[in-house]
């Protein structure tokens, strides 16, 4: 064989390789990519099924009847929880969350830190979609100062996929969407929005001791942040909950905070 044919041939044989090799990468990515598509499919599923069983055993609606010819959504239709029976599914049960203008409607829960809810469902089981829980620092027992709510930023906007709904003009033009409900086991809160932005990941906001001094600096601060200015004065005897979920970018957080009316 001539020494052209012999360098040829090595280099074909070389250049066979280097596809063989690209293919069995390739096929490791898309296998990779199915993986946690599936994963992610199954969990959002599995987080439904959660959802729709607490509903089913948690949830009544009760209408107000004001006249016998009156139909059921013409009556004021009130939907009572019975946190009994959510304790039973869940001991960690501290309350009940709904954003209007959102798909923020769940039972709220506590864990002994601020990890294991982001990685496991309101029935404790693995899942990456992860809960709705509050800071493990709160104390629904007394008046905390400010109670703060973290959930996932899901693409099937479950969980908190809905709350980056509030840095849209229509959403906070809206006077409805600026009211929310807080229902604990003994108490049901109404809050009206005072504050919403868009901020890189930091521990400031999300502060639960002061004293009143520093409560009084904390809320000008976070109002002054607001990227609409909801009007009021600030005393430094409020309550607040403040709402925090990832942006599309990790980094950042969408923050909404809320006083107690």
């Amino acid at each position: 064989m001539s020494k052209g044919r012999r360098f040829n041939s090595e280099k074909k044989s070389k250049n066979n390789i280097l596809f063989v090799a690209i293919e069995i990468l390739l096929a490791g990515v898309m296998l990779y990519s199915g993986g946690k598509i599936y994963n992610w499919y199954k969990d959002n599923q599995h987080n439904d099924r959660v959802m729709g069983d607490i509903s089913q055993a948690s949830l009544t609606n009760e209408a107000e009847n004001k006249g016998e010819n009156e139909s059921m959504a013409e009556s004021k239709v009130e939907t009572k929880i019975d946190f009994k029976k959510l304790k039973e599914q869940n001991k960690d049960t501290v309350g009940w969350i709904k954003i209007n203008g959102t798909n923020i409607d769940y039972p709220v829960v506590k864990g002994e830190d601020n990890s294991y809810y982001l990685t496991h469902s309101f029935d404790k089981s693995v899942n990456n979609a992860g809960w709705v829980f509050a800071d493990y620092r709160n104390n629904f027992d007394t008046t905390d100062k400010n109670i703060i709510i973290y959930a996932h930023n899901r693409k099937d906007k479950s969980m908190f996929g809905t709350l980056r709904n509030v840095l849209k003009k229509e959403w906070y033009e809206n006077p409805e969407n600026l009211k929310a409900k807080f229902t604990t086991e003994n108490q049901v809160y109404d809050y009206e929005v005072f504050s919403i932005y868009r901020i890189e990941a930091e521990d400031y906001y999300i502060q639960t001791n002061f004293d009143h001094n520093s409560f009084l600096e904390f809320l000008n601060t976070i109002k002054k942040r607001s990227i609409k200015d909801f009007g009021g004065t600030i005393s430094g005897n409020e309550e607040i909950l403040t709402l925090s979920t990832c942006d599309v970018k990790n980094n950042y957080r969408v923050v909404l905070h809320l006083k107690k009316c």
